[in-house]
């Protein structure tokens, strides 16, 4: 008997708080806004961080208060940006990708070392150690820290130091954070023109220690007809903004410091005289004073002075613009 009366105690006082812990949940619920559940089901569910917030999840419900972008997840991309878009109902501008890249060339062969490290296959253990054993500074220690960080298989080392796979980054930011050196950067993914070095020793002293390292000679600087590169603390720096990939800076580079991918591309132009209306349109905007002719007339193009940046094919409504074979 007294089992029973204990059993039915029981149950009465489960009765009891359920009744109280479901009022309590009714009266101080927080009131979810159902867009950040629809939010949370197109996110890729990486949780990486890239975004700035803590997870999927934090970034949703940024987006609904209005503190983050709509394009604000890196791993989802352009597509993800979309329908998180249509879900807010506000139009994604999801602008140029950008990239991680690592601002060294100092390879196995390029680079000297002060010593032979065997420690721990870790950058930021190697540096606590005169720096690590790079005798530049400034140089990629290769130990592949950032490697290890990255989620997403975008970074490998390669001779010595470590090389971004644009296809793959999704600049989450890990792979800066943890660089010991600060010498990974972002760019544009488009871009192919970069300066592979982040050296601000003087030029006698680059030399002595790696081959490919930036000497501040300003061979560029002169060589940029719109002013997108500059030196400062002997350290070429590249103005994206201001870039029209000429590449007439890494032609010009003594040291092939500055990366630009395939130059065989910059064949220089030439204008169908029958197609031409005259318009000025690409005389404008060459940078290099190669296209002459009075306007409504047919103009010509200076082949000692094309560089083959083709801005001006871009500009020439008629397609009147061609590149000449080499």
């Amino acid at each position: 008997m007294e089992i029973l009366k204990s059993v039915i105690l029981l149950g009465v006082m489960g009765l009891i708080f359920g009744a109280v812990l479901a009022f309590a949940a009714q009266k101080f619920a927080v009131e979810v806004d159902e867009r950040e559940a629809k939010i949370l089901e197109v996110l890729p569910g990486a949780n990486c961080g890239g975004c700035g917030f803590p997870g999927c999840g934090g970034v949703a419900a940024a987006i609904v208060k209005g503190e983050a972008p709509v394009n604000a997840c890196p791993v989802g991309g352009a597509a993800v940006a979309a329908k998180v878009g249509e879900i807010m109902g506000v139009s994604a501008d999801t602008g140029e990708k950008m990239v991680a890249h690592v601002m060294c060339k100092g390879s196995c062969s390029s680079a000297a070392n002060k010593y032979e490290y065997q420690g721990i296959g870790d950058c930021r253990a190697a540096i606590a150690l005169i720096g690590g054993p790079k005798d530049c500074s400034f140089g990629c220690l290769g130990l592949g820290t950032c490697v290890s960080v990255c989620k997403f298989d975008a970074i490998k080392v390669v001779d010595g130091v470590a090389v971004v796979d644009d296809d793959k980054c999704v600049l989450c930011g890990k792979c800066m954070e943890v660089c010991p050196k600060g010498i990974i950067a972002k760019k544009p993914a488009k871009q192919e023109v970069v300066v592979d070095c982040s050296s601000k020793d003087p030029g006698k002293v680059v030399k002595a220690k790696c081959s490919a390292g930036c000497i501040g000679c300003k061979a560029c600087e002169k060589a940029c007809p719109v002013g997108a590169i500059t030196v400062e603390n002997n350290k070429a720096t590249i103005d994206y903004s201001k870039c029209i990939g000429c590449k007439q800076c890494a032609v010009k580079c003594p040291k092939n410091v500055i990366s630009a991918g395939d130059i065989s591309d910059r064949r220089i132009v030439a204008i169908d005289e029958e197609k031409c209306i005259g318009c000025t349109a690409c005389a404008r905007v060459c940078p290099f004073g190669a296209i002459e002719g009075d306007k409504k007339q047919p103009h010509k193009v200076d082949p000692e002075k094309c560089k083959g940046c083709h801005l001006c094919m871009q500009k020439c409504k008629k397609d009147a613009i061609k590149c000449v074979e080499q």
